[in-house]
This record gives C-alpha cells, structure tokens and sequence, in this order.
C-alpha cells in the first residue's frame, strides 16, 4: 500500500478547543453563582451569618403572624393574641438584656419595631372585640398553649 492508498486519519484540533471553551465558561459561570450568593446572603436566600437584625426580624415576624398580618390558604386571618403577646414580650426581654451592648442602630431597630408593634397589637385587639361584638369571629378551638398559655385561635371572616 502506498501512502495514497491508507485511509487518512483526520484528527479535528477544533472539536477539543471548544470542548475546553465550553469547559472554561460553566467554571467561570459557577464561581459567579457561588459568589452572588455569598452576596446576597448564602445559599437558597439564607444569610451566611445570623445575627441581631435577623433575630429581631423573626420575632416580629412570629408576632406578626398572630396577630393575623398573613392569611392562611383560605384568605382568612387567624389571630392568637396570646401568642403574638408572648412574641412581644420576648423582644422586649432582648431589649433589656441587651441594653448598653447595642450600636446605636440596633438599638434604635429594637425600640421602634416594639413600639410598632405593640401600637399594632392594640388596633388588633380592638378589631377581635368589634368581630366578637359583631359575631364575625370564629373560633377555631382551644390552642395546646404556648409556655402554659392556653386560649382560642380565632379567625376573623
């Protein structure tokens, strides 16, 4: 067999670049993603490190949800004063352990969420008594309680 006879071997360089091109890009897009979360807080939206603001943000939040700010799957309010009170009090416990150790902003974020929402826990309040004085509360049953509290969770229609 001559040289001219042999099957020619093509060897495609081309192929390989773009296979290490494409190999570079999702690196590089991936060291993106890892930092944006970092960024924005860590993975799934969650911050990398907790700390006093967070802390504040659920309490109020819980205290929130009892006093009917989100409704559940049926649209409706429901509404555990008893709980929301705890929720409340529990900040203000933080307030007083922490008093002298906070900067100044937090310190200020901690008074004035309180103060929110204990104004908001007594129009909550008002609006329970109107919707059992107006027979537009509906009781859910007895709650199990929450640190030996007992009491009704209620809905307001």
């Amino acid at each position: 067999m001559t040289d001219s006879d042999q099957p020619k071997i093509i060897i495609d360089d081309d192929w390989k670049s773009s296979a290490q091109a494409e190999k570079a890009k999702l690196v590089a897009q991936e060291q993106e993603k890892a930092e944006k979360a970092a960024e924005s807080g860590g993975i799934d939206g969650l911050p990398e490190k907790l700390g006093f603001k967070e802390l504040i943000s659920m309490l109020a939040t819980q205290a929130l949800m009892y006093m009917g700010a989100f409704p559940d799957q049926s649209g409706k309010a429901m509404v555990s004063l008893d709980v929301a009170r705890l929720n409340i009090d529990l900040l203000t416990v933080v307030e007083e352990k922490t008093k002298g150790n906070l900067s100044e902003e937090e310190s200020t974020m901690i008074t004035q969420t309180i103060a929110e929402l204990q104004h908001q826990f007594v129009e909550v309040s008002k609006a329970v008594a109107q919707a059992a004085q107006d027979g537009t509360l509906e009781q859910m049953g007895d709650a199990p309680g929450v640190g030996g509290m007992s009491g009704p969770d209620l809905k307001i229609t």
